[in-house]
């Protein structure tokens, strides 16, 4: 048993919801709608034009026409987090529509997760999701995204005469908004902690009743301020990276969470026998 089966083990005993997990090259179903639509960039100075064919190269849910199994999984992510924000578990959570992705630890897969869950529930129908990159200290949602913002989170707490309108995006994506982390600052870590994020925090949540809103947050280990973010969400994601999480360490990390967040595990880069030799998968657990 890999390390990342025994954590589950031990910290899922009492739940029966299993762990999903899939290939990444078995044929699935076609999503009818395309994940983009046309947007008119001359409404607003706020856009940003994501490459979705680089994007899809990188096995990200980027382009709804193709086959990829991808696209299923993250469907099946994205339906409990979604069925937990909206659903009858909402009432019992605070914030249920903002969901904190950390890890462990760095290089674990978080911005991966945060960016193909963010595309995933662009999808929806009846759901708006805003992108947030709040791992302040070493951002990589703009990295990923391949593109480049004048202004971000950082710049917004840090200053008295930049408004959130400031650092909003829009994109070709039609239900995907994105806050980059902003310029490097030297009380980073510290603004996440600040009275002006959680007020911040507070709008996200109350102001659109159909948006889910997700933050790539930094590691929970070393940085505190992630447990204070935690603190502020409703649902929390784990990403873990198979044979490579230490349990001790996902053990901590777990321990500075809050105990009534809704917590749910993805499994990257899990390793699994097949006919034709191994795959790559994700997989869900919910607590």
């Amino acid at each position: 048993m890999s390390t990342i089966e025994k954590a589950l083990d031990k910290l899922g005993q009492a739940n029966s919801t299993p762990t999903e997990t899939a290939s990444a090259d078995l044929p699935v179903p076609t999503i009818a709608r395309s994940i983009t639509e046309p947007v008119d960039q001359k409404a607003s100075n706020q856009f940003i034009d994501i490459d979705l064919e680089s994007l899809s190269k990188r096995n990200f849910v980027a382009k709804a026409t193709e086959r990829k199994l991808i696209y299923e999984e993250y469907r099946v992510i994205k339906r409990k987090l979604i069925n937990n924000a909206f659903g009858p578990l909402s009432s019992t959570l605070r914030n249920p529509n903002l969901i904190l992705v950390s890890s462990s630890r760095p290089g674990e897969g978080k911005t991966f997760t945060s960016v193909n869950l963010a595309l995933s529930i662009a999808l929806e129908q009846d759901k708006t999701v805003l992108l947030v990159d709040a791992d302040v200290l070493r951002p990589n949602v703009s990295r990923t995204l391949e593109i480049s913002v004048p202004r971000g989170l950082t710049d917004y707490l840090s200053s008295d005469t930049v408004d959130v309108s400031d650092i909003m995006y829009s994109t070709n994506v039609e239900r995907l908004k994105l806050i980059a982390a902003g310029k490097p600052h030297h009380l980073s870590t510290e603004l996440l902690a600040s009275d002006k994020m959680a007020a911040l925090v507070n709008e996200f949540a109350s102001r659109y009743p159909d948006r889910i809103v997700i933050f790539d947050a930094p590691p929970l280990l070393g940085v505190n301020e992630t447990s204070v973010l935690a603190g502020m969400c409703g649902q929390a994601v784990i990403v873990l990276e198979e044979n490579k999480t230490k349990l001790n360490e996902l053990e901590k990390a777990i321990s500075m969470l809050p105990p009534d967040l809704a917590t749910g595990f993805v499994i990257n880069k899990a390793h699994y026998s097949r006919d034709k030799g191994y795959g790559y998968g994700y997989g869900y657990y919910a607590e």
